[in-house]
Order: structure tokens, then C-alpha cells, then sequence
């Protein structure tokens, strides 16, 4: 019966989301449902069955004016609507995924650039060479222009998606109920890997204070350099870990999305599960550009003031105001999303 549901589905995608329409489908399906149960029960095979109903029942032209839909559907054009199939939303996922990391690489790299200065300037203190800090800052500006590229790789790599945005786009119902398995089944992960992200950031002061505390002044260059250098360490690897999170999550509802809501295709279960009813479209183009505006003001925030120390504290912060922010502009304040 799966295929004959999303056979029907299919059948009734680019009509008007109507009750009308909504009701002539579930008739329809009824009588397909009836067929074949009745050829099963004949002896027929699952396939047999199943090529029966599709023959008898396919052809929503010829069936339109029994279930009273015969004017909606003559009005009803060609759509010039893309339907990516599920090869396409797959090789999306995982291009979304890369430019997600590459995007963190970027962040960690800009946050690693920190530890030059902060070494190198241990190092000429403890031997009483200040010149070698030049090298730390050397150093510094290779990993910050290493991650300002990660940046605008990141964004090259997402090229070939740019149709999404221009053209009218669509996915079967197929592949909207395995885009909401995936995302179901990605969950405990994604969860994971922010929280671990979240810890790590929120640990990295740990060993300052520990190196601190047991070694007081006896090794400078724990207590001044490697403590230190490990907040923007722990730092970088914890902001890589929050960005790369929400990757796939933020790939599959970009692809739930993409169905009209005035049409059946915008009514499969799994696309209404997903739609997030914002309070208006302001609040939808800004969400949908949320951690690109983070980069934004990261970037012009850290190049303005050169305060890459603290700068990378808006990416923990971001990451976990995101959800509740969401909540707020989907005008749901307690907890699930609006549907």
C-alpha cells in the first residue's frame, strides 16, 4: 500500500491544498485501499495488486468528475516546479554538511590563531628575547587569513544550490518521509554533538585555573602560555562542534520547506511536521539566514577590534539562543513548534 500512497500523492501534489481537493483524495484512496485488498484476497500478488490499482485508478483526468474535482483539475496548468529527487537530496545533505564544517574550521582556526601570540610571548619572556613574539604574531594573522578563506570556501561550495532560492522547487512525498526519518533519526546525534560543544567551551578555562593553582609561578610557561592558549583551543574545537551540529538538521528542513503550502505537495504529514509558521516573513528570512548573520557580525566584530580573544564567545552564545529565539518568532514561546 506504500506505493500506492505515494503514487496518489503524487497524482494529487499540484493541486490547490483545498477541502474539496483533500476529500476527493481520500475517496480516491479509499478505492484504491478497497481494489486492492479485494485482489489480495483474490490471490493476487503484492505487485500484481498493486499495478492493477495504479492501471484502474492512475489517471486522475478520467476520474476527476466522479470525484467532483473535474473543474479543479482542468484549471489546473502544467507546473514548471523542479522535483528534486532523492539522489539530488542527498548529495544536498551532504554538501551542507561539508560547508557547515568547513564554515567551523574557520571559526576554530581563527580561534587557534590566538595561541601564537600567546606562546611565542612566554617564550621570549622566559629566554629574554621579546622580538620572537613577531613570530606568534606571524602565526596569528596565516591562521586568521587561513580561516577568513574557510569562510568564503564555504560559501563557493554551495553554488550549485543556488536554483533553491531562484526557482520554484519541490520534493515527492517519498522523499518527504525520508527526510523526516532521517531528521527523527539524527536527533540523538545532533543533540550529542551540541552539548559536547557546548562543554568544551564552557571548560576551557579549566586548565588556567588548574595550571594556576598547582604550579603557581614555579613554570611560567604552563601557567602563561599553554593555559591560556588552551581556552582558544578548547575553544575552536568547541565552536567547530556547535556550527557542525545543526548541519544536517538545517539541510532537512531546508528541504521540507521547499513544498507550496497552497498545494497538496505542501500538505504531505511530513512537510506539515516540519513547516515552522513564523509571525511574519521578516522573522522567516532572518532565521533562514541566522548563522550567516552570526559570521557577519563575527567578522566584522573580530576585524574592527582585533578581539579575537573574546570574539568567539557570539558562536556558543548563538548556538544556544537559537532554539528559543526560533520559539519566539514562530509565536511559540513554551516549547514545541507551531504547525
Amino acid at each position: 500500500m506504500d506505493t500506492i500512497k505515494n503514487y496518489l500523492e503524487t497524482m494529487f501534489a499540484n493541486l490547490p491544498n483545498t477541502v474539496e481537493v483533500k476529500k476527493a483524495k481520500d475517496e480516491l484512496y479509499s478505492m484504491m485501499e478497497d481494489k486492492y485488498t479485494e485482489l489480495i484476497n483474490e490471490g493476487k500478488t503484492e505487485n500484481e495488486a498493486v499495478g492493477t490499482v495504479i492501471s484502474e485508478f492512475g489517471n486522475l483526468d478520467e476520474l476527476a468528475e466522479s470525484l467532483g474535482i473535474d473543474k479543479v483539475v482542468s484549471e489546473a496548468v502544467d507546473s514548471d516546479t523542479r522535483v528534486l529527487c532523492q539522489e539530488e537530496v542527498i548529495d544536498y545533505i551532504r554538501d551542507v554538511t561539508r560547508q557547515r564544517f568547513t564554515v567551523g574550521l574557520g571559526v576554530m582556526l581563527c580561534c587557534f590563531a590566538m595561541v601564537g601570540p600567546i606562546l611565542f610571548s612566554t617564550i621570549g619572556d622566559m629566554i629574554g628575547r621579546e622580538g620572537i613574539v613577531g613570530i606568534g604574531v606571524i602565526l596569528m594573522f596565516l591562521l586568521a587569513a587561513a580561516g577568513v578563506g574557510m569562510f568564503i570556501f564555504s560559501s563557493v561550495m554551495m553554488s550549485q544550490w543556488k536554483f533553491l532560492q531562484k526557482e520554484p522547487c519541490a520534493i515527492d512525498f517519498s522523499t518527504a518521509e525520508y527526510l523526516a526519518r532521517e531528521k527523527e533519526d539524527n536527533a540523538i546525534l545532533r543533540g550529542s554533538i551540541l552539548t559536547i560543544g557546548i562543554i568544551i567551551c564552557v571548560l576551557s578555562i579549566i586548565p588556567v585555573i588548574a595550571f594556576s593553582t598547582i604550579f603557581g609561578e614555579t613554570f611560567p610557561f604552563l601557567t602563561e602560555g599553554i593555559g591560556p592558549s588552551m581556552i582558544f583551543i578548547c575553544a575552536g574545537v568547541g565552536v567547530l562542534l556547535i556550527i557542525f551540529s545543526g548541519a544536517k538538521d538545517a539541510a532537512y528542513d531546508k528541504l521540507l520547506s521547499l513544498n507550496d503550502i497552497k498545494t497538496m505537495a505542501g500538505d504531505f504529514e511530513p512537510v506539515k511536521k516540519a513547516r515552522k509558521n513564523y509571525v511574519n516573513e521578516y522573522a522567516k528570512d532572518f532565521m533562514s539566514m541566522y548563522w550567516k548573520i552570526v559570521l557577519c557580525i563575527y567578522l566584522i566584530i573580530s576585524f574592527s577590534s582585533f578581539n579575537w580573544g573574546s570574539s568567539w564567545l557570539i558562536w556558543p552564545i548563538a548556538g544556544i539562543i537559537r532554539k528559543p529565539l526560533g520559539r519566539i518568532l514562530t509565536g511559540n514561546r513554551e516549547g514545541g513548534e507551531t504547525k
